[in-house]
């Protein structure tokens, strides 16, 4: 399995090279992309994108769970999770591995 992360910096050169934007724009577009879907997550929106998946909030609610190493119960706090679905052409394009 490749040790290569995807980075912000990375998604604005790909911009960079693939619109023709200069790199301070492509920068400022990659932002704005992910302020939206921040922003909209924050809201409690689901943000869908088509031919990717779907990012979704749940709200778990309180609960006792305990230390695995030593047994003691601990009380864990109402929250919210991100949840992401992928969607089923991306799970196959993970699956056989072609770009």
């Amino acid at each position: 399995m490749a040790d290569k992360t995807l980075t912000r910096m990375d998604l604005n050169e790909a911009v960079f090279r693939e619109v023709g934007l200069s790199r301070n724009d492509s920068a400022d577009l990659v932002e704005s992309v992910l302020n939206h879907i921040s922003d909209a997550m924050v809201k409690g929106e689901q943000v869908k994108i088509s031919s990717f998946g779907t990012f979704s909030l749940r709200d778990k609610s309180a609960r006792v769970g305990r230390n695995p190493k030593t047994g003691d119960e601990a009380p864990i706090a109402p929250r919210r999770v991100l949840t992401f679905r992928p969607s089923h052409l991306l799970k196959d394009r993970v699956a056989t591995g072609k770009s």
